[in-house]
């Protein structure tokens, strides 16, 4: 038996293990952390804005912004675009309501990703097939294996 095989990696006695709650503590203390700040209060927001939009555009829209009294949000077809547009007036009470100073409501359109084309699998080829394809090889190469005409090399 190796004298290696019962031991166990010593981890320093001063050093704590390092999880992901005391990283992002660590990382939300610095400056780099002001985007991570930001976008966890814009997610914060628009859970509290989500219950004032119509239940049909709910699922469609959602909150991208908010800047300089512009309320920034992006939906996903135009359709709910103009719906949201038309509940502008009740958007900024609401979002007045929790203490913004919106003025105007910004709607954007994303545009949607188009769905992946399926893979198709190649269908096996044929004995017939593959000695017709060896033959129209065969016939590109010269008698010792080289290109046929027009071989520069």
């Amino acid at each position: 038996m190796s004298p290696m095989s019962d031991s166990k990696p010593k981890r320093p006695p001063s050093r704590r293990p390092s999880t992901p709650r005391i990283a992002l503590d660590a990382l939300m203390e610095d400056t780099a952390g002001n985007p991570i700040k930001r976008a966890l209060w814009l997610d914060d927001l628009d859970l509290r804005l989500r219950p004032y939009l119509p239940p049909s555009l709910a699922a469609h829209a959602r909150l991208a912004n908010f800047e300089r009294g512009r309320l920034v949000y992006v939906v996903d077809a135009p359709v709910w675009r103009a719906k949201l547009r038309l509940a502008a007036p009740e958007m900024l009470d609401a979002a007045r309501s929790v203490g913004l100073k919106a003025a105007e409501l910004v709607v954007k359109t994303t545009i949607p990703q188009p769905a992946a084309a399926p893979v198709r699998q190649a269908k096996p080829l044929s004995a017939a097939t593959q000695k017709a394809l060896q033959a129209a090889l065969d016939s590109l190469r010269g008698p010792d294996g080289s290109k046929g005409r027009g071989d520069a090399n």
